[in-house]
């Protein structure tokens, strides 16, 4: 488990992530091959903690990304009759206000890349909408939001990646307070009640326990910036690994470090100059060819040199390679340095002083 603050962001951010986009519904473009399974996140923590603010920064900086936001409010129960008549004494913050079997399965649906349809519930009437629906195409990117996302084991066992947005409470209280007057309708001696009677002990009861199963603990909800960026960015991290390395399994990804970043910063600026993005972009290729050297099969040979001289050398086991523009100017420049007479070529095979 990882609890993000400001301090250990920074001392973390050596380390290369980058960034997701909102539920509402996106187009159909084109559904994810059969080998591709969603990157699923669990988003968890107490009313009001600002779980729905984190999901959409994350979302907002992953726009190159296929993503749903899926909120756990949407499968609550509808209230009977009898219920809705004495709606002060239900607990919405209680597991079995949920219907989880019906999470379960969509959420299951969505892994399997297939589409589903999510209910729509409405708080002024505590029904669901019979003659409503949002439908969810499978996407490269799955949040799941909710207080008690984490609850259930076997939901938590579909996650990927588990953060839970810690709050003080007065802060929370009051933007419960502000939420549910303005955006609910309901009455603030109502909004208060519920919290002391149901929402506060369902936290201590059934929400805060779930925060040891969190990969991360993120303080201060959409405030820790630093936190949010670095959390972006081990999410594309793990979407490359997630996605190329399953395909591809001999895929080698270049190390990061500050040089690369610090190109990779400069190429993404809209600001930079052609000629630096040019120049830029040429640099990280020609460091993925010469890491990709590391790569080859190389065999031992002597080299029995025109003047006589033998020495040990590195021989490609392939007859032949394609050299692309980066190549060529690296081995340009091994040409030239042949002539001093300190590296040889036979055929088509290449060699080079060891």
């Amino acid at each position: 488990m990882v609890k993000l603050d400001s301090k250990t962001c920074i001392e973390a951010a050596t380390a290369h992530f980058s960034g997701l986009h909102f539920d509402v519904e996106y187009p159909a473009v084109m559904y994810m091959g059969a080998n591709k399974v969603p990157f699923v996140i669990g988003v968890a923590g107490g009313t009001a903690s600002g779980k729905a603010t984190v999901c959409d920064m994350i979302i907002q900086q992953l726009h190159d990304h296929r993503v749903v936001l899926i909120n756990e409010s949407s499968f609550y129960r509808g209230l009977t009759p009898e219920e809705k008549a004495n709606v002060g004494e239900y607990n919405f913050d209680h597991p079995d206000a949920f219907i989880t079997e019906q999470l379960l399965e969509c959420l299951s649906h969505l892994k399997a890349n297939e589409p589903v349809q999510i209910p729509v519930y409405d708080f002024l009437k505590y029904q669901r909408f019979s003659d409503r629906s949002r439908k969810v195409n499978a996407s490269d990117v799955i949040i799941m939001e909710g207080i008690l996302i984490f609850h259930d084991a076997r939901v938590r066992e579909l996650m990927n990646m588990k953060i839970f947005v810690d709050t003080d409470a007065d802060v929370r209280l009051a933007r419960r307070i502000r939420r549910d007057t303005i955006e609910r309708g309901r009455d603030v001696n109502f909004v208060i009640e519920q919290y002391a009677k149901f929402v506060k002990p369902a936290f201590d009861a059934f929400v805060l326990p779930t925060k040891k199963y969190a990969d991360v603990i993120l303080p201060r909800g959409g405030d820790n910036l630093i936190a949010i960026d670095l959390i972006v960015q081990h999410i594309r991290m793990k979407l490359g690994q997630h996605d190329l390395r399953k395909i591809y399994p001999n895929v080698v990804v270049v190390q990061s470090t500050f040089q690369i970043r610090g190109m990779h910063t400069l190429i993404r600026d809209r600001e930079t100059t052609k000629h630096d993005f040019v120049f830029y972009a040429d640099r990280l290729i020609r460091l993925i060819v010469e890491h990709g050297l590391g790569h080859l099969p190389f065999t031992e040979k002597q080299v029995q040199h025109t003047l006589e001289w033998t020495f040990a050398s590195s021989f490609v086991e392939y007859p032949s390679f394609a050299a692309e523009k980066a190549w060529k100017m690296l081995y340009g420049r091994v040409a030239r340095v042949s002539r001093l007479e300190r590296f040889s070529y036979i055929g088509k095979g290449m060699m080079g002083s060891s």
